[in-house]
């Protein structure tokens, strides 16, 4: 939450009323967000990825604040690059945000959901938990690995009143595309065809599914007719696809 979709997000809830719990490793960021919020805001610096500091800062939470209403897994932003320039422990780095970070955010208050019987877990995604790209083969798998836990947990849950969510935004105007041009801003024709959503715009997005969660989102509608293509006509959508690497090694 200290910047992007999940500052956006907070700003939003806190002023709907909401006390927000804000999570990331950059403490002097969450502090300034804080501060913009308010009493509503809560900070609780740590890895999400290290599933025993999450453990702890859920503990504090529960004992302080009470059990959330929802859980909002935004981190994480991967390297687009071949499996032969992607070192293995940037692999590993990917596979902590966004999966771990989803993973252990989510089984750290888990079973007080559980025994109260609602909860929604909202997991911010990008299109390429639907369809892969060339170059995105640490990436698709981290993303690839979250939504496989989302649809998991979707069966868990079914008979309980505890809801997942996977939501998947198009191209966002974030720190991850102003600092990585190499990221889905490099789709063919993109700002042609798909809106370029704010964080401020993906907040909004959330908030409603926090009220009304769904199994799958995707925002905005050029980028869910994508996905619609893929499910129909998948050979024609992969071959588009393949369209936007490069051919042969790099």
């Amino acid at each position: 939450a200290s910047s992007g979709i999940g500052a956006a997000t907070a700003r939003l809830l806190a002023a709907d009323g909401y006390r927000v719990v804000l999570n990331a490793r950059r403490r002097e960021a969450l502090d300034v967000i804080a501060a913009e919020i308010g009493p509503a805001a809560i900070v609780e610096a740590c890895d999400a990825s290290d599933g025993n500091a999450m453990l702890a800062m859920a503990e504090r939470v529960r004992n302080e604040h009470g059990v959330p209403d929802a859980i909002v897994n935004s981190a994480g932003a991967g390297k687009w690059k071949r499996i032969e320039h992607t070192p293995p422990d940037e692999a590993v780095s990917m596979m902590g945000a966004p999966y771990l970070a989803a993973f252990n955010a989510t089984h750290a208050f888990m079973n007080d959901m559980l025994d109260r019987n609602s909860g929604v877990i909202i997991h911010i995604s990008s299109p390429v938990s639907l369809f892969t790209f060339p170059s995105s083969v640490g990436y698709a798998a981290s993303r690839w690995a979250m939504r496989g836990m989302h649809q998991a947990l979707c069966d868990d849950l079914y008979w309980t009143g505890v809801r997942s969510c996977h939501i998947v935004f198009g191209k966002v105007s974030s720190e991850y595309f102003d600092d990585d041009p190499t990221s889905e801003a490099r789709i063919p024709k993109l700002d042609k065809t798909v809106r370029t959503l704010t964080p401020e715009d993906c907040a909004k997005i959330i908030a409603h599914r926090i009220r009304r969660p769904t199994r799958e989102a995707v925002y905005p509608f050029m980028m869910r007719v994508y996905y619609w293509m893929y499910l129909l006509f998948p050979w024609v959508t992969r071959q588009l696809l393949r369209l936007t690497g490069h051919k042969g090694r790099d």
